[in-house]
């Protein structure tokens, strides 16, 4: 039934068919008997079918809350650089990153532990945050194919990650693994077998972890890892949440420019962040598991021709700009104009100097997204990555404006 209570609850939140399947479903939880048992049963007794409904009815929605949605920041600092940022507006912090090492989740440098163990320290100021160690990110999985493609391999991830979790006192553990099945980080392996390994995995991590623990994984936010990394309504029953890096979807790799985190597509076949979020609701995947993902800095792209401002135009990647240095880089002194694209829901600038294309989220678009999380009632946002924002009137700050209801004007 937990399959299907998730399934449910999601739908219900559509369309007013799925309710009375909700609905039935909260009659059984209430008396532990199918619907038209409990009705015959009613109507051999007298009892009134009214007085079963009302109470399933108020069962409901006295068990319905409001909630907001989480915020979730990724973290590769220090033990001192979190102390600029005002802590009691994230819900989570996931610590970037652990590894795995001969089998073994392990943490890679005593100023990791350091950090790790501050930031835990941190929950007694604010007792509703939770820290959660990220394994692997993006070059950091090269053995994950090989370790989790055999039984003691994971079995001895899953046993040293409650080791470690204990150890330090944090909440749960995040699984960057990128990316099963599908090809990555250049050089690391990837097979066929990847897929179902990644499933067997998480039932081992969620057996070994109990529900003490929280259990999530960030996922790529475009279509072939979508259709193809991973066993989505075998996996998602048992964690707790996806980060979707709707994000780098146009990557370092591309020669060719457009936005790499949109929250719309704006043709057939564009990544974008809703197309991620739409596959996963159609799957059946309950909304408040599903977590969007904000880039606090820009891909940036040189020798750029001067036509549709850079966008969707030939290029070569090079560095890009983290947002607290979006003041003072894309100005119009330095040759640089800024764009809104209304479909995507996403800025880019081009500077027709120079012949640099950038696109980012910026404080407009981060607020978009944070307004489509509550809209699709989605589980939070969360952001690559915390120390890429300005301490103060950032990102963050925008995000939670948005989610307390307020205006934010910079």
């Amino acid at each position: 039934m937990y399959i299907g209570r998730e399934i449910m609850e999601t739908k219900i939140a559509n369309t007013e068919y799925y309710f009375t399947q909700y609905f039935q479903y909260r009659i059984f939880s209430i008396f532990h008997i199918y619907p038209k048992t409990l009705f015959s049963i009613a109507m051999k007794s007298r009892l009134s079918i009214l007085f079963v409904c009302l109470l399933a009815g108020v069962s409901v929605f006295a068990q319905k809350k409001s909630t907001k949605p989480l915020v979730i920041a990724y973290y590769t600092g220090d033990a001192k650089q979190i102390n600029q940022y005002n802590i009691g507006q994230l819900d989570q912090i996931i610590f970037s990153f652990t590894h795995v090492k001969n089998d073994a989740l392990t943490v890679d440098k005593a100023r990791d532990s350091a950090t790790i163990k501050y930031l835990v320290s941190l929950k007694k100021k604010y007792p509703k945050l939770k820290i959660i160690l990220s394994m692997g990110g993006w070059s950091g999985c090269e053995p994950c194919s090989e370790t989790f493609s055999r039984e003691n391999g994971r079995q001895t991830f899953a046993k040293t990650t409650k080791q470690l979790l204990e150890y330090f006192g944090a909440d749960g553990i995040d699984l960057d693994w990128e990316y099963p099945t599908i090809e990555g980080f250049p050089g690391h392996l990837y097979q066929p077998a990847d897929k179902t390994d990644f499933t067997t995995l998480i039932q081992t991590l969620r057996n070994t972890l109990g529900k003490k623990y929280e259990l999530s994984f960030a996922a790529g936010g475009f279509q072939s890892y979508l259709d193809s990394a991973v066993e989505w309504k075998k996996i998602m029953p048992l964690v707790d949440r996806v980060n979707i890096m709707s994000y780098d979807l146009v990557n370092g790799y591309s020669k060719v420019t457009g936005h790499h985190t949109p929250l719309y597509s704006t043709k057939p076949g564009e990544e974008s962040t809703d197309r991620a979020v739409q596959y996963l609701l159609r799957l059946g995947i309950p909304s408040e598991k599903l977590v969007i993902g904000g880039a606090f800095y820009t891909r940036v792209w040189k020798n750029v021709a001067p036509i549709n401002n850079g966008i969707y135009q030939s290029g070569e990647h090079t560095n890009g700009v983290n947002f607290k240095h979006y003041d003072t880089t894309f100005t119009a002194a330095n040759g640089w104009e800024y764009f809104w694209d209304a479909k995507a829901h996403a800025p880019y600038w081009y500077n027709a100097q120079t012949k640099y294309f950038a696109t980012g989220d910026d404080l407009h678009s981060i607020k978009d997204k944070t307004q489509y999380t509550i809209d699709q009632k989605l589980g939070g946002i969360m952001f690559w990555e915390l120390i890429l924002d300005k301490p103060k009137n950032g990102m963050v700050q925008a995000i939670t404006n948005v989610i307390n209801g307020k205006e934010t004007e910079f």
